[in-house]
């Protein structure tokens, strides 16, 4: 199985955006696969598999961000990235 390629671009619409709680669960949602995955916002990115750099991005709700994921488990991991987020990190 060669290398997958993908990315889109999110809306986040949870109320507290990528901040804590949520920015923990997506690195810890990312760390779970082994493919390359990278947020960016505003031209500024970081990896999302490290707490300090996907807070640094200081992503609030309505924030818009690219989400790159390239790996073997690719396809995988971009799917349990927009679960999170369309499930707005399980926030009300």
């Amino acid at each position: 199985m060669g290398t997958e390629h993908v990315e889109t671009e999110v809306t986040l619409t949870n109320p507290t955006g990528l901040h804590a709680r949520p920015a923990s669960l997506l690195v810890q949602t990312a760390a779970k696969f082994k493919s390359n995955i990278t947020l960016e916002k505003d031209g500024r990115t970081a990896s999302a598999k490290s707490i300090m750099g996907v807070l640094s991005l200081g992503a609030d709700q309505g924030s818009r961000i690219k989400i790159t994921v390239e790996g073997e488990d690719a396809k995988a991991a971009m799917q349990a990235l927009l679960d999170l987020v369309k499930d707005n990190f399980g926030e009300k």
